[in-house]
């Protein structure tokens, strides 16, 4: 009994944690659709408790109109169709390295590709900058400016932005 009394909570653990990372359960099953979970996952809520630890980059996999439009504070925008490995060399190999784009398809994309380039520690953010948005974390413009403006990238995929001001 105490064997199970141990298994059972390191067994669901894991379980109880991606249940409990989207807002939206139907969001949840969409992410779940799209990612493989080849690159580990980092929720938002750890993400902010984590934003000032020193050695940690933050990668916007994202177009660049969609970047413009908001970011998370001090994201560096990589791109996915356009993404150039020449656009990393701030980012240490043994960094912290958290990439994100609007949902976390694009970005586990990326991620894959820094884990091949060296990068051992990459995670992607699950739920995307819509979680972020949805949970009301910050996000700033180009200025450096607090906004609610969020790229939605169409309006497919804007319905699981409910938070924060949709452009297109």
């Amino acid at each position: 009994m105490k064997q199970l009394s141990i298994f059972l909570p390191i067994f669901l653990m894991p379980l109880l944690l991606l249940a409990q990372q989207t807002l939206d359960p139907k969001f949840e099953k969409k992410i779940e659709e799209l990612i493989e979970h080849s690159v580990p996952v980092i929720s938002c809520e750890r993400l902010e408790q984590k934003v000032n630890t020193p050695n940690l980059y933050l990668l916007d996999a994202r177009e660049k109109k969609e970047y413009e439009t908001s970011h998370l504070k001090d994201a560096v925008w990589v791109g996915y169709d356009t993404f150039s490995p020449e656009r990393l060399t701030m980012v240490p190999k043994d960094g912290i390295v958290v990439v994100y784009c609007s949902v976390g398809y694009r970005s586990e994309k990326i991620g894959e590709q820094l884990k091949k380039m060296g990068y051992s520690r990459v995670y992607n953010l699950y739920g995307g900058i819509f979680e972020w948005t949805n949970r009301t974390y910050p996000l700033v413009n180009l200025q450096n400016e607090v906004t609610t403006k969020v790229h939605a990238y169409n309006r497919d995929w804007g319905r699981w932005l409910n938070k924060g001001e949709k452009v297109y």
